[in-house]
């Protein structure tokens, strides 16, 4: 009977395996088929015989990419605005979700701040209060200004909400209990242990802003103030044989924008790919305990 039982065990966990690595593979074959794409002749890419290996092999698309200067440039504006929205964000966060997540007895305004954050979230003033504001800030052309022009993420806030609420009230009292203040207690109980929490919105805050791209559309005037997206987004690639060498020609005719767009995507995804696997393993834990209240 016991040997049954391991057997069946055996063969729920190869199922559950053969489960995941289809999961898996379907996540990464995208990424692999754009990669091919992009390393691609423009002739194999247009007839559609690319798979998952690049089929005649160049490196034009990526070259005409960063051999723009306002690339360069886009790609620095990109890294500006989500330092920028780690450093306001995760301090506002964490500012604002430790009262929040207080009883009502203990915060009595508590309720009431919470609707109006939901309810911001909800409902919006509209793009053009929006932009007038941001003008009149003088929050246009900047990096910092694409940082802050969302707002308060209000989901990334209620779950920090959450996460706060599920840490022991013992913890808190017992360290009032040894004479520690509110802001020692935020500082050196409440922080250290919402590292999942922490690490989760940090990754929610640089996805996010690494991959909009619309809000660098309004609110720049100039391609040399564009984020990459909004770069990536506005980049049209047009022929000039007149100035062209004739290298230059042979190089640009492998290339089409089914190549070029494929390029484009790809670099877009690879700082995030870079720093996800240094923040995977709190990003679980964050969703879990922060995602569900009892």
């Amino acid at each position: 009977m016991v040997e049954k039982k391991t057997i069946g065990h055996r063969l729920i966990n190869i199922l559950f395996a053969v489960i995941l690595i289809i999961l898996a593979m379907s996540c990464l074959l995208p990424l692999l088929y754009n990669l091919a794409v992009s390393l691609s002749s423009k002739a194999a890419a247009e007839a559609g015989l690319v798979s998952f290996w690049p089929v005649g092999f160049t490196l034009t698309a990526y070259k005409e990419i960063m051999g723009e200067k306002s690339f360069f440039v886009s790609f620095w504006v990109a890294v500006k605005r989500v330092f920028y929205a780690l450093l306001t964000t995760l301090p506002i966060l964490t500012l604002a979700a430790y009262p929040l997540a207080k009883s009502k007895q203990e915060f009595k305004p508590r309720n009431i701040i919470l609707w109006i954050f939901v309810f911001c979230m909800l409902f919006s003033g509209g793009t053009i209060p929006w932009y007038m504001v941001m003008k009149s800030y003088k929050l246009m052309n900047s990096a910092f200004g694409l940082a802050v022009c969302g707002g308060v993420p209000v989901f990334n806030l209620i779950l920090m909400v959450n996460f706060f609420q599920g840490i022991p009230k013992e913890l808190e009292e017992a360290a009032m209990v040894d004479g520690a203040g509110p802001w020692y207690i935020l500082l050196k109980v409440i922080v250290p242990l919402s590292k999942p929490v922490i690490a989760t919105v940090a990754l929610f805050t640089i996805v996010g802003h690494w991959n909009e791209f619309f809000q660098g559309l309004v609110l720049s005037t100039g391609e040399q103030y564009y984020p990459l997206q909004t770069y990536i987004k506005q980049l049209i690639f047009q022929l000039d044989t007149s100035q062209m060498t004739a290298e230059q020609i042979k190089q640009a005719s492998m290339m089409s924008n089914t190549t070029l767009n494929a390029a484009k995507i790809f670099i877009s995804m690879v700082p995030v790919l870079c720093i996800y696997p240094f923040l995977q393993k709190y990003f679980v834990t964050g969703i879990t305990l922060g995602g569900v209240k009892e």
